[in-house]
């Protein structure tokens, strides 16, 4: 999805001007993605996806399937939009699953409760040493600390090394999911306290996710910050010419992602009241797909945060046509590699413009 023309010291990274904003091909694909559910719905299912046709509940749209829709997207969601920021600056990140992992474990053990029904904690990793019971902010901060770590290897590796990103952040994953299995041998880290527990209750999950994504959305849209990340996707050499720290960036790029993945760790894991060291197993694969479905090129320089939507709509789908699991891997591999096909089109046809 091409983005609108920014100039930075110079830099044009998009000579063409839309017609009209970049976000409005996602909103036109969440309508059409919604009708064609809506339709499949009508005619093979006799039910809809998105109103209510039950007579003992009241409303006209089915709240429980939109409630849904954001739920499903919501975790996955804040790491995507960590790796559209990565991606649009021409990089990848495949860490951000195991990073969750790895926080989700370590931030549990600083959130666990001393006692469980008046018995010490049998699941308390720091009870001899007294760290329990802690405040919500001391596992947060954790997190973040573990993310930000991760982050910062991360994106030295790539500035200054030069080591492909593909491989830097291959590398990464690797270890972080071995930290995840090393810090309680395997076994789960639970009982967290309340305080922690009430971060991924209810709803708190989509308000975390889509405050994060109208934050970065306005970030990447009006700011120094986004503007160098579609410079720097667009064409490095021409930013670094025009006095952008071409390092610098890339480094902050990828501790903001390392960052938004520790986030969902903690998300996930205060949800699922557990922290397991197989948690976030494909996170990075479901969060670029939703990057790339969402309109992000893969070649970098293009992209909004918003069209993460659009995977949750298309998953929410699948479950409500009842297409079993398996078949949805499939289908959401065809949609992925189309996607790319379309955006590789796209980029010939702008090339032949030019």
């Amino acid at each position: 999805m091409a983005q609108t023309s920014h100039g930075v010291g110079g830099v044009s990274y998009d000579a063409k001007k839309r017609t009209w904003p970049a976000e409005f091909n996602v909103f036109l694909a969440l309508v059409i993605l919604v009708v064609v559910f809506e339709l499949i719905g009508r005619i093979f299912l006799g039910d809809s996806f998105l109103f209510n046709t039950r007579s003992d509940v009241s409303g006209i749209f089915n709240e429980a399937r939109l409630q849904i829709i954001i739920l499903q997207v919501a975790i996955v969601g804040i790491i995507a939009i960590g790796v559209t920021q990565v991606i649009i600056t021409g990089g990848i990140d495949l860490s951000s699953g195991s990073i969750v992992g790895a926080t989700a474990m370590i931030a549990m053990s600083f959130a666990q409760v001393a006692t469980v029904n008046g018995n010490p904690n049998p699941k308390a990793m720091f009870l001899a040493q007294g760290w329990t019971d802690l405040p919500v902010i001391v596992p947060v901060l954790v997190a973040i600390g573990c993310g930000l770590l991760a982050g910062f290897v991360n994106g030295a590796l790539i500035a200054y090394t030069r080591i492909p990103p593909f491989i830097a952040t291959l590398g990464m994953m690797v270890t972080a999911r071995g930290i995840a299995k090393w810090w309680s041998k395997g076994q789960p880290i639970s009982f967290p306290t309340d305080s922690f527990a009430a971060i991924g209750k209810g709803l708190m999950p989509v308000i975390i996710f889509l405050s994060l994504a109208v934050l970065f959305q306005l970030i990447m849209t009006y700011t120094r910050y986004g503007k160098h990340c579609y410079a720097i996707g667009s064409n490095e050499d021409a930013a670094r010419m025009s006095g952008i720290k071409i390092a610098n960036h890339k480094i902050l790029v990828y501790v903001i992602a390392g960052i938004l993945a520790a986030l969902a760790a903690v998300v996930l894991s205060s949800k699922n009241l557990t922290a397991q060291a197989g948690m976030g197993v494909m996170y990075e694969l479901d969060a670029i797909a939703m990057a790339v479905i969402g309109g992000v090129s893969l070649s970098g320089g293009r992209g909004s945060i918003i069209g993460a939507l659009i995977f949750g709509v298309i998953i929410s789908g699948f479950t409500f046509l009842r297409l079993d699991a398996y078949y949805q891997e499939m289908v959401k591999g065809v949609i992925i590699v189309g996607a790319v096909v379309l955006d590789q089109w796209r980029q010939r046809m702008r090339a032949l413009r030019a």
